[in-house]
């Protein structure tokens, strides 16, 4: 056993994995607990339109370089020169999607906060959260270095340390100053975790990013370019999609139907960040180098043998034990119940897909990517709008699962169509 995960880097991040986010799981249900007690079903609500916002700023601040910085740092990690020109690239980026994303908060704070709060109470939130685009640009480009050099065990350690400092964080602010001070420290967290960076990869940060070389140039911005429409697209649009959902489940319901779904997300949300790290220090880096048919097929047959039982066996026991799992965590959250069967079904589903579909992240198959995507969000919405009317919030967690199995079956198109077209140029 000791050999074969000696000699299998993807059940490596696999076990580490696991490891980390099973001490993540156990820490989010307790935090989740105290949080659903202490700020109600409106505060979680709340918290649900915040990190829906960071997520939009997390993808606007960078511009999107994330997964280009983790694809190309893969390919180019024994060349130098190359490595330089596309942080020259990169950190330009930055500067641009940073400064855009901070005017606009700035500028818009008052309008912001009302669409999110229904009122201005939160004002200095969005204030405050103008002056960390930057901090979040850069988190998103060490992060790329880190999953680009498929630095898993540093990454495992950055990952689980930013989690606990966040948490001790969130729950001082809660302490002193109720939801207000929740907030206050989910929008600081990329503070916390720009510094764990710098502390835990700093030395090997240094190494791969000579910053007195850096130029106010982008000799990459063509291939980076890709790269910032499809998170704009999958990151953006989704989170804007979320909050506008949420507050339609306001309008129609009522708050509290609202909050049990973005309880149902926050659930979903840890048990899925399973698979992120796998996406990115595996399976992007390894795509990458595959041209052929034959070795994809071979190599996601191999990813599913390794993950899908320890993910499948996770998903039935969170459903077997749901009801447990609302008493624990999110008690008098009893609306959530129906939530479930839907949202695993279309989770298990997604990831399926989700392997498949980082072919497109890592052959750049931007056209691809963006029409599948503005399919599957687009079904996402107005199946999720339609079907609310008939079945309440359930309808939303439906809509996810039937855009999941349409998804599946529409992405295995491009992807053997670009296989096919390898094959038939090698022939020639």
């Amino acid at each position: 056993m000791r050999h074969i995960l000696r000699n299998n880097l993807l059940l490596k991040i696999t076990s580490l994995n696991a490891v980390v986010i099973a001490v993540r799981l156990i820490i989010s249900l307790g935090v989740q607990r105290i949080l659903a007690v202490a700020v109600g079903e409106v505060g979680i609500a709340k918290i649900g339109q915040v990190r829906n916002l960071i997520q939009i700023i997390t993808s606007t601040s960078s511009l999107g370089v994330f997964n280009g910085v983790v694809k190309y740092v893969s390919e180019y990690k024994e060349n130098q020169h190359r490595l330089q020109n596309l942080f020259s690239t990169t950190f330009v980026f930055v500067i641009i999607g940073s400064t855009i994303s901070s005017l606009v908060l700035l500028f818009l704070a008052s309008w912001i906060t009302i669409e999110l709060f229904g009122d201005l109470e939160f004002l200095n939130i969005t204030r405050l959260l103008a002056l960390l685009p930057v901090v979040i640009g850069l988190n998103r480009v060490f992060y790329g270095v880190i999953n680009g050099l498929s630095e898993y065990k540093k990454y495992a350690k950055i990952d689980l340390f930013s989690y606990v400092f966040s948490i001790v964080f969130l729950l001082i602010g809660l302490y002193y100053y109720e939801l207000k001070g929740v907030l206050f420290s989910i929008v600081l967290t990329p503070l916390i975790q720009l510094g764990i960076i710098f502390y835990v990869f700093g030395s090997i940060l240094k190494k791969n990013i000579k910053v007195k070389k850096l130029a106010f140039k982008t000799p990459y911005a063509k291939e980076i370019l890709a790269f910032t429409l499809m998170s704009i697209v999958s990151i953006g649009l989704l989170n804007y999609i979320e909050l506008d959902i949420r507050t339609m489940i306001t309008k129609k319901l009522n708050i509290n139907e609202a909050a049990y779904w973005t309880a149902m997300g926050f659930i979903s949300k840890n048990y899925m960040t399973f698979s992120s790290a796998i996406f990115t220090l595996y399976v992007i880096p390894k795509f990458a180098t595959i041209y052929s048919g034959s070795v994809f097929k071979k190599e996601i047959i191999s990813i599913y043998k390794t993950i899908l039982p320890l993910f499948g066996l996770g998903m039935v026991l969170v459903y077997l034990f749901r009801d447990f799992i609302i008493a624990i965590i999110y008690p008098d959250f009893t609306g959530m119940e129906p939530l479930f069967k839907w949202q695993l079904l279309g989770d298990f589903i997604k990831l399926l897909s989700l392997v498949i579909a980082h072919q497109f992240l890592a052959k750049k198959m931007v056209k691809s990517f963006i029409v599948t995507e503005l399919l599957s969000l687009g079904l996402f919405y107005y199946l999720s709008k339609y079907l609310v009317g008939q079945y309440g919030v359930e309808g939303v967690v439906m809509a996810h699962f039937y855009r999941c199995i349409i998804y599946l079956g529409v992405i295995i198109v491009p992807v053997w169509y670009y296989f096919s077209s390898q094959k038939k140029a090698s022939k020639n």
